[in-house]
Formats: C-alpha cells, structure tokens, sequence
C-alpha cells in the first residue's frame, strides 16, 4: 500500500480479568510494564511508542472518565474518543467514522504492549484496498490487523462487543507471517506483563 493507514487504537475495554487479578482499581492500560526496549512505561504508552512514527494519523477509542489515557493518547498524537460503551464493535466503528476518508485503517488493541515497529510495518506493506492483512505467528493469527477502504462501510456498521472478525470470513484474508510473539501476546493478566524477550 503505497498510502498510510489511519491507526485505530481500541482502549475501551474494563480489564475484567486483569482486574480480578490485581484489584478493580487497577487500569491494565496504566499498568507499569517493561517494554522489548527494557523500558519502563504503561501498557499503553508501550503500544503507541511501538508504533512506527509514519503513521501519523492515529485514533484512539476509549470510555469516558479516564483521563490518564486521554492523556497519553494526546501526548502520542491520537485523536482521542470517549465513548459510553466498552464494545469492540462500537469502538471500531466510531473510530473508522472518525477517518472515514482514510485509505485504510490498522487496528491496534491497547493491551498488546510488546509489538515489534518492524512487525507493524510488515503489516502495512501488505496492506491493499481489497484486502484485510492479519500477521500470523506460527499457527496463530494476531495484531495489528490492516483493513483496505473497501471494508470501510462494513467497519463503520459493527455494533456492540462483536469485533470484525467476521468480516474474515467473507473478505480477502492476507496472512503475513512475521517472527514476532508479540503479535499474539495480550495483558489480560499481571503475569503477562513479564518480557518474554524474543
């Protein structure tokens, strides 16, 4: 794709296992977590530092009365969005209305902290407008998944906590294998916080 994505952040979610964990005033998002770089930064701000800085166009979704992630998206150049609803499906599409014009979108989970910039720029370069791209370590697929303009519409038409994966099932699906764990790696839980250098 000759033409940069819109990065879609989606950091709506509560955490609930990772809040049954550690507390429930525990924000998984906030949480101190050494990156692959070996520093020391919120789960979050890892995620937006990881992604490469051409992608200048960036869309974070969040619910409202967290200020500290407003914030952070802020300071990393994202619009920010505040929504009443934790839904996936919800998120998406307010995020995709938001950069509708965009020539494609990459969506990122903010609790996927250890995503290499490398990985992420495999993704991108696959990326075409009839096409979605998903990275795939070993048998799994994972994140960041590139979406072309031609799912715009079926984007923007997701409600409530049902991602779109479905759109799989009917779209052009691109694997791109990468050799990045973190691509599948999610901080559902303080154990998953712990580097597993690879």
């Amino acid at each position: 794709m000759s033409l940069l994505p819109c990065a879609v952040i989606l950091a709506a979610g509560q955490g609930r296992r990772y809040r049954q964990a550690s507390g429930d005033d525990q924000d998984k998002l906030l949480a101190p977590c050494r990156g692959r770089d070996g520093v020391l930064r919120p789960v979050l701000e890892q995620v937006l530092v990881n992604l490469p800085g051409e992608i200048v166009r960036r869309v974070l979704v969040t619910t409202v009365h967290r200020p500290l992630v407003v914030e952070l998206g802020g300071a990393h150049g994202c619009e920010v969005l505040q929504l009443d609803s934790a839904g996936m499906g919800h998120s998406l599409a307010t995020a995709v209305a938001a950069c509708a014009d965009a020539d494609g979108w990459l969506v990122l989970l903010g609790d996927m902290p250890f995503i290499l910039s490398d990985t992420t720029r495999q993704v991108v370069d696959s990326m075409a407008a009839q096409q979605i791209c998903v990275p795939r370590w070993g048998a799994e697929l994972g994140h960041p998944v590139g979406f072309g303009r031609r799912y715009g519409e079926a984007l923007r038409g997701l409600s409530g906590d049902r991602g779109a994966r479905p759109l799989f099932a009917s779209g052009s699906v691109v694997e791109v294998p990468v050799s990045d764990p973190g691509v599948v790696w999610d901080v559902d839980v303080p154990q998953a916080l712990i580097s597993r250098q690879a």
